[in-house]
């Protein structure tokens, strides 16, 4: 009889103690979801390619930095990772998850794309098969998005993240993501067209783009083939279905590669594997350097990747290239390495992602942060950013339509 009352004090004390346990581990946890947040800037200040364009160092702003010592989470940690991310006003870099709700990434769920003059924020470039192709057009003026001028949205893009001076760089990048909206809902906006201002609205491209497309698109009129990547170089399905592809075209029919769907990038197998089908000896095709090593060791890193001759497959026919703005990341570095074994490439500037993507993993919440960590350029020594492609006008480019029907 006398010892029921004791068990139940022990047993009460066991869970006390338990409960101590537990909000001891809580406490302990949202300490490290806080320490994975203030790594970020360290983070960007070490494996960053391109801190040059962030005047030599990354900062948090004051705000952001608030953020960061107030994250207690897993969910508050990705919110402030998004924004630290859209801090460096870089497409290329971007966070490993996200929400319903995040941006759009651009260029991949994006159809227009805005540069900044003056104030004056135009559309120069819409994509093909998108839900604004045939609504836009290049040259419309954007005036505003969800009903807010777009200059006050832009600035109000920045404010809200701690900036109070964007600078170009940072005008351009913000109404580009405005424009391709948040990922959950359609997108609303004001465009100027001559003398009249049109009111419109679009799904968000995470609506209604499908999954089930073959990775290349295959089409001839006759004289000409055309083989589409249907932004699919990050798919090792699509070395296969690229190898059948050129198996049916005879060999020296002229064959133009439509790069204008590739806005996702890839991987350099799939690169290597188009590119093979075109020469006839190992050649180089992109020059990679690491900045990271220079700072860390004080002893520059470069080196040159080769292309190699696929054995039993090979097009000796007339080649070039169609590449835009939806040219991106590996897509482009498919462009300049055609260009390099002397395949035009006809269109427009491409989508300009800068550098090199590594993954890299925070120590304990595990979540993912995507940074350009190596530099790349022409094997004449061009940034990759910086390579234009020849205009549709020019002779080299003749009989080639931007029109993948």
């Amino acid at each position: 009889m006398t010892q029921r009352p004791c068990l139940a004090l022990i047993c009460g004390a066991l869970a006390l103690l338990g409960t101590a346990a537990s909000g001891q581990e809580a406490v302990d946890k949202s300490a490290d979801y806080r320490a994975d947040a203030l790594s970020f800037a360290r983070l960007v200040n070490d494996r960053y390619a391109y801190l040059d364009r962030l005047g030599g160092r990354f900062e948090l702003t004051p705000a952001l930095r608030r953020e960061a010592e107030a994250v207690h989470d897993d969910k508050s940690l990705l919110k402030f990772l998004e924004r630290g991310v859209a801090l460096l006003a870089d497409h290329h870099a971007i966070t490993g998850s996200s929400f319903n709700d995040s941006w759009a990434i651009v260029p991949s769920y994006s159809d227009m794309w805005v540069e900044e003059k003056d104030g004056v924020y135009t559309v120069t470039s819409v994509r093909s098969l998108s839900p604004a192709e045939k609504v836009v057009k290049p040259g419309d003026k954007l005036l505003a998005v969800g009903g807010i001028p777009i200059a006050q949205a832009v600035t109000a893009f920045w404010q809200d993240l701690g900036l109070d001076s964007p600078d170009a760089v940072h005008r351009a990048y913000a109404s580009r993501v405005l424009l391709a909206g948040r990922r959950d809902r359609e997108r609303v906006f004001t465009v100027q067209r001559g003398g009249k201002h049109l009111p419109m609205k679009l799904p968000s491209l995470y609506a209604v783009r499908k999954g089930d497309r073959p990775p290349v698109t295959v089409t001839h009129d006759g004289t000409t083939w055309r083989v589409r990547f249907n932004d699919s170089i990050g798919d090792d399905a699509t070395i296969a279905a690229f190898d059948a592809a050129m198996a049916q075209i005879p060999d020296a029919t002229p064959v133009i590669l439509d790069l204008t769907d590739t806005a996702s990038g890839g991987n350099s197998s799939i690169a290597r594997a188009v590119i093979g089908w075109f020469i006839d000896r190992p050649r180089p095709y992109q020059v990679h350097s690491s900045p990271e090593e220079e700072r860390a060791t004080g002893v520059p890193r470069m080196w040159v990747e080769y292309v190699i001759p696929r054995a039993g497959k090979h097009h000796s026919g007339p080649t070039r290239v169609l590449a835009d703005r939806w040219t991106g990341s590996m897509g482009e570095g498919m462009a300049i390495g055609l260009d390099a074994m002397g395949v035009t490439v006809c269109g427009t500037r491409m989508a300009g992602l800068v550098g090199a993507v590594d993954d890299n993993r925070l120590e304990h919440s595990s979540q993912v942060v995507k940074l350009p960590t190596e530099r790349l350029t022409t094997v004449g020594g061009l940034p990759r950013e910086q390579f234009q492609p020849h205009p549709l006008s020019d002779p080299a480019c003749a009989g080639i339509s931007p029109d993948p029907a």
